[in-house]
């Protein structure tokens, strides 16, 4: 496996583009939008740059990871002689499904493609190919080039084979590769965002206030950041897709998205990428300053 393509230029795409390139895979990364691509290759360099003046890499292998990347705005275009496809796209069902059709119907044969789908069903997702059986989930964790774990996802469909090569490819980038069947939210979505959509229940019902429930879940159980402050991290977008998918996909109440969250989201306020969550994001300072809607 030596041709890689990643769909997808955002936050997960160009962070899957560089881990793959920096261990000397070739990588085509392909978004509909040119700026897109090139704030991606921008983010790419300023990060290896950080890593050169930590002295974890060389100048050489900052250049040589650049130079393992061509970008591409056609997906068509991108995945002729990939050996592996990653969708890093948006968390949207329908726009999944017709990409991976457009994937499908110009990747060679033997290429395995996989999805970077945070809690989106890979059954579901390799239903619109004509190979289930080479479909499967490679669920990065963000920032990618810093984050070690890569959850594994097979759908009903996805063969032994395949899962080991991905398993293995995993290992070769450095990462900790941990496998899970095919339910809504796998297991770190499961489990992560109820307990985010639980801390803004706990907001939204009076029980404390931004502050002190991050603080809470800092200090009194270890988190390195708090649930609220993780959602803006995240994008309360995000939080709200992945909460309507496993309530739509295990009927039960407990996962229904808090009323907040839902009016946030509708409000714009997304978090960091907006400049407002739960928190107001400034470039011009780090401080972590609670929203004066919340105050």
């Amino acid at each position: 496996m030596k041709n890689i393509t990643v769909i997808g230029a955002g936050t997960m795409g160009n962070g899957i583009a560089h881990v793959f390139a920096m261990k000397g895979f070739k990588v085509v990364l392909a978004d509909i939008s040119e700026d897109a691509l090139l704030r991606a290759m921008a983010t790419i360099s300023k990060n290896l740059s950080r890593m050169l003046s930590k002295e974890k890499i060389t100048e050489e292998i900052k250049n040589e990871t650049l130079s393992n990347i061509t970008t591409v705005t056609e997906i068509a275009d991108a995945v002729n002689d990939a050996d592996l496809v990653v969708e890093a796209a948006t968390e949207n069902l329908e726009l999944k499904l017709k990409i991976f059709e457009t994937i499908d119907e110009n990747a060679p044969e033997n290429a395995i493609l996989a999805s970077n789908t945070s809690s989106i069903s890979i059954t579901k997702i390799a239903s619109v190919t004509s190979r289930p059986e080479k479909v499967i989930g490679m669920h990065f964790m963000n920032p990618v080039p810093i984050m070690k774990l890569v959850e594994i996802i097979r759908g009903y469909s996805t063969s032994d084979e395949v899962t080991k090569t991905i398993v293995d490819l995993s290992k070769k980038l450095g990462k900790i590769p941990v496998e899970a069947n095919d339910f809504p939210g796998f297991v770190s979505n499961r489990i992560l965002v109820p307990m985010i959509n639980e801390s803004i229940y706990a907001l939204h019902e009076g029980v404390a206030g931004v502050e002190e429930i991050d603080t809470v879940m800092k200090l009194g159980m270890a988190h390195p950041m708090g649930p609220l402050q993780l959602a803006d991290f995240v994008g309360l977008d995000v939080c709200l897709a992945i909460c309507n998918v496993l309530y739509e996909g295990f009927g039960n109440p407990k996962y229904a998205p808090c009323p907040l969250l839902v009016n946030m989201v509708t409000a714009g306020k997304l978090g960091r990428k907006s400049g407002e969550g739960f928190y107001k994001y400034s470039k011009d300072s780090k401080e972590l300053v609670v929203a004066d809607s919340f105050k």
